[in-house]
């Protein structure tokens, strides 16, 4: 009886071990044998939640021997689990991605997996998949993801307040300046705002001006974290056009967030705002404003590209150890059937050939859609393009700015400093 009981134990504390051991290992099948597929994405908001979880739905449906298990957070949470998870090997299968330094830095961790035989071998899906949109997925000739979303960012300005005090759509820098001054002595104390909480927005601002101002292979230095110095006096120019700018925000821009500067454009009560071209269906759905839009305009005697539209893809990669099958739910992912409903449902343009048409967007955003694939250069989001800690230092020192509390050479000298430690 006592072997029988000490046997008894030593199985139980075996099978325990065991569990322990396999705990961190991903499986890849459920109790009834079905593969199952884990996907990521960044949506727990409407209304991308429940397209994907109706997407979900489909395609299980059409496999039933595959079962899909979704997580989401949001954006800022997105990045902070997504750099766990690679660190640790615990990948999900399939999970959003943003472009450029962003994807760079999950490929350097060697688990994500190379799709150029996938792109290769299936030439009439990738075919339809705007190629210039790669890019940013693309490192040492290798593509690692595939992009989805595309877009843009402009001025969106409302037309009817524009028409009523004789303003000209601004073609350079100055000219923009004059418009905000005749918006001011119309009565709009702050005829430009923007959601300083959020330090995406910044990043934003600061990306697509150091584009206009700072000489082209000077970015390409500092955008890389080996060869980064930062020491151009075009940043102290860039960040001083920022400052200027915040003086037509007030002080409402440091206590709202960008979906409420967004809703006050969208109500009328604001004549410019910066967005996103996927924007556009959430500022009509918020409001009743006749609006267009203007890329920012040249800084003239600047060094910079006068005509980069910044923006940049996001996409979907895949982990190296995903199953086999994870591939076809890519491909479902990023079919043309797919994108055309999710641009019909969300508004997002995307960058699948076909999939956006006069069916499924309105008149601004195909414009916007033509915009964004005729560019003849574009810039990513200065948060993905340089490294983090650096773009960190600009968005933190923009909002100080924003309410005087530091200088553009102040911000400038700890780049540099930043930039050094990261080397």
């Amino acid at each position: 009886m006592k072997k029988t009981l000490f046997f008894s134990i030593l199985l139980l504390l075996l099978s325990t071990m065991l569990g322990a051991c396999n705990s961190g290992e991903k499986q890849n099948a459920s109790a009834d044998g079905k593969t199952e597929i884990d996907f990521f994405h960044r949506w727990p908001n409407e209304p991308r939640k429940s397209f994907y979880d109706e997407k979900i739905k489909e395609y299980m449906e059409q496999n039933p021997d595959v079962h899909i298990n979704v997580d989401y957070v949001l954006n800022d949470a997105y990045k902070e689990k997504i750099r766990v998870l690679v660190s640790s090997d615990k990948l999900p299968d399939i999970f959003t991605a943003w472009s450029d330094s962003f994807a760079e830095n999950l490929v350097s961790s060697e688990r994500i997996m190379p799709l150029n035989d996938v792109i290769k071998e299936d030439e009439e899906w990738s075919s339809k998949i705007i190629d210039s949109q790669f890019g940013g997925f693309t490192f040492d000739d290798t593509t690692y993801g595939v992009p989805f979303t595309v877009d843009g960012k402009a001025f969106f300005y409302n037309k009817a307040i524009f028409e009523e005090h004789n303003i000209a759509v601004p073609k350079t820098y100055d000219e923009l300046i004059a418009a905000l001054d005749q918006l001011q002595d119309a009565g709009y104390k702050e005829p430009l705002v923007e959601g300083l909480t959020n330090t995406w927005a910044i990043s934003h601002y600061l990306g697509t001006i150091f584009e206009r101002v700072v000489d082209p292979a000077v970015l390409e230095k500092d955008y890389n974290a080996e060869t980064a110095e930062f020491t151009d006096e075009g940043y102290v120019q860039g960040l001083e056009i920022f400052e200027e700018l915040t003086g037509y925000m007030g002080e409402v821009s440091t206590a709202i967030d960008h979906e409420a500067a967004r809703n006050m454009f969208a109500a009328g009560e604001v004549p410019v705002l910066y967005m996103q071209f996927a924007e556009i269906k959430m500022v009509e759905g918020a409001g009743d404003v006749e609006f267009g839009f203007f890329d920012f305009p040249e800084v003239e005697g600047a060094k910079g590209d006068p005509t980069a539209l910044t923006g940049a893809p996001e996409g979907w990669m895949v982990s190296k150890n995903a199953p086999e099958e994870t591939i076809d739910f890519l491909k479902f992912l990023t079919s043309e059937e797919t994108a055309a409903d999710f641009t019909k449902t969300d508004g997002q343009l995307n960058a699948i050939e076909g999939a956006v048409t006069e069916e499924n967007v309105n008149p601004a955003s195909l414009e916007a859609y033509e915009l964004i694939t005729n560019a003849t250069s574009t810039a990513p989001w200065f948060d993905n393009a340089v490294n983090i800690n650096v773009a960190d230092v600009f968005m933190r020192g923009g909002q100080s700015l924003a309410t005087g509390q530091t200088t553009p050479e102040d911000i400038l000298k700890e780049a540099q400093q930043e930039a050094q430690n990261q080397k």
